[in-house]
């Protein structure tokens, strides 16, 4: 297969876009620097709040990301990753306007999950995510069936990921996230979806359990590996 190269899609935000670079770094098996992948990063950090824009009629991201598109397939880039699960709701829009193909992260997640089996998962992700959709349709084209915080722990998410992670913060109380897990195993959830690139960061930082969770993130940097054309290494 022809080697092929990768541009990201970056600042949504900052931390979570290194986090991808470091998952693609892992997930190839190389041996030498001359044996990793060519990637092309562009940490376009004043790309709109994807949030707002879908939740409160705020600016929409799609001319700055295709933007970032345009840039990164001028520089070489084969193929595109966006590491911000909320952006994918513009995903068919971005899409038309981007000149090379874009790796649809939610997609892969789904499809990574069927192809173990589940039938049911918790999912933790931003109210923009959780309030469109994004993630039950697509698990639902695999007969996955979703479960989603209650207001009150879905507020908790929202804080972990722009109080926690996109503020800088060193510690975090996240004894409500742990509460809330616990609540979707006992709804039958068999896997936990993280699905906001800032979610694995902070489980991380701030030692929450990762037990039966899934890194949408680190899901798409193996897909990506492979797309490029490079060995997987798990």
């Amino acid at each position: 297969m022809q080697k092929r190269s990768i541009g990201i899609v970056g600042g949504m935000g900052p931390v979570a876009t290194l986090d991808l670079f470091d998952k693609l770094l892992r997930h190839t098996d190389a041996g030498t620097d001359a044996e990793h992948i060519r990637i092309y990063i562009d940490c376009h950090t004043g790309i709109p709040d994807r949030t707002q824009a879908i939740l409160s009629g705020g600016e929409s991201p799609v001319p700055h990301i295709a933007e970032s598109a345009n840039k990164l397939a001028a520089m070489g880039a084969d193929f595109l990753l966006i590491p911000c699960n909320t952006s994918h709701y513009f995903y068919d829009e971005i899409a038309r306007l981007s000149p090379v193909p874009i790796l649809h992260m939610i997609r892969e997640t789904a499809k990574s999950l069927a192809a173990d089996g589940v039938r049911r998962v918790g999912l933790l992700a931003t109210d923009g995510t959780v309030s469109a959709g994004v993630y039950q349709q697509a698990l639902q084209e695999y007969g996955i069936e979703t479960v989603c915080p209650d207001e009150a722990a879905q507020r908790e998410v929202m804080r972990l990921i722009y109080d926690g992670v996109k503020a800088g913060a060193q510690s975090f109380d996240a004894k409500a996230i742990v509460v809330e897990i616990a609540r979707m195993k006992q709804e039958g959830a068999q896997r936990i979806v993280l699905g906001c690139t800032e979610l694995p960061i902070g489980f991380h930082l701030y030692g929450i359990p990762t037990d039966d969770t899934v890194d949408a993130a680190d899901i798409l940097a193996k897909a990506a590996v492979a797309a490029a054309g490079y060995p997987v290494k798990e």
